[in-house]
């Protein structure tokens, strides 16, 4: 087992998180629902919690990365999925270089882990 996996299993559950909260953050209703806006919070709570574990033993920089560009990818399809919303080519072409660019970070960078 390397440094680096528990580092990526906090960094997942990290993204989950924060998929999860911004999907309830959505239903919410702008913080008019309470049950919504109270789970929200936990997720977004967790997902600082485990992003800081992550932090250990990864760079920033690689980190925010990672969990930014899986997180747009990640609520664009939660978006399309639970609330119906279309993307258009421009978006589907952004968020296939975004995938690009994270798994260019996981495949050759070298500041993955320090």
């Amino acid at each position: 087992m390397t440094l680096a996996l528990p580092a990526y299993i906090a960094l997942s559950i990290a993204i989950f998180l924060e998929v999860v909260g911004t999907t309830l953050l959505q239903q919410s209703q702008q913080f008019t629902r309470a049950v919504p806006t109270v789970l929200m919070a936990l997720c977004y709570g967790g997902m600082f919690y485990f992003m800081s574990l992550a932090l250990r033993s990864m760079p920033l920089g690689i980190v925010y990365a990672i969990w930014s560009g899986m997180g747009i990818v990640l609520v664009a399809l939660m978006g399309l999925i639970v609330f119906k919303q279309t993307l258009d080519i421009a978006a589907i072409i952004g968020m296939a270089m975004i995938l690009g660019g994270v798994a260019v970070i996981h495949l050759f960078s070298a500041s993955v882990a320090h």
